[in-house]
C-alpha cells in the first residue's frame, strides 16, 4: 500500500471542514460508492459524479463537520472516523482504491 489509509480520513474531514468541495471530490474513485444513512432523508445510495457533487453541495451547507472524534483502522486496510457536525457524532467507514482514493463510504450516526 503506497499511501496511509488514515491520513485519507483525516485529509477529507479536513476539506469538509473546510467546506472545500472540490478537494472533497477529488479524493474520490472515479466509480466511488457512499452510503448515506445519515441526514440524507433516510438511507441513500450515490453512484455518479453528479449525485456525489449534489450530496456534498448539500451536506457542506446543511450539516457542516467540525472536530474529529475518534479514527481507527478498518478491515482491509480501511478507516473509521468518527467526527462531530450539527446533528451529532457521525461515523464513515472508508475502503480505498490502490492509489488511496475513496472507492466506498458509509456514513451513519454513531452508536
Amino acid at each position: 500500500m503506497s499511501f496511509d489509509p488514515m491520513a485519507v480520513a483525516i485529509d477529507w474531514l479536513d476539506a469538509y471542514r473546510a467546506g472545500d468541495i472540490e478537494a472533497i471530490l477529488e479524493m474520490y474513485a472515479e466509480d466511488a460508492v457512499v452510503h448515506c444513512g445519515c441526514g440524507c432523508g433516510g438511507i441513500k445510495t450515490i453512484t455518479s459524479r453528479e449525485a456525489l457533487r449534489a450530496y456534498w453541495i448539500d451536506r457542506l451547507r446543511e450539516h457542516p463537520a467540525s472536530k474529529l472524534d475518534d479514527l481507527n483502522p478498518s478491515h482491509n486496510d480501511g478507516t473509521i472516523i468518527s467526527y462531530i457536525t450539527t446533528t451529532g457524532v457521525m461515523s464513515a467507514r472508508f475502503a480505498f482504491d490502490a492509489a488511496g482514493r475513496i472507492k466506498e463510504l458509509n456514513c451513519n450516526p454513531s452508536h
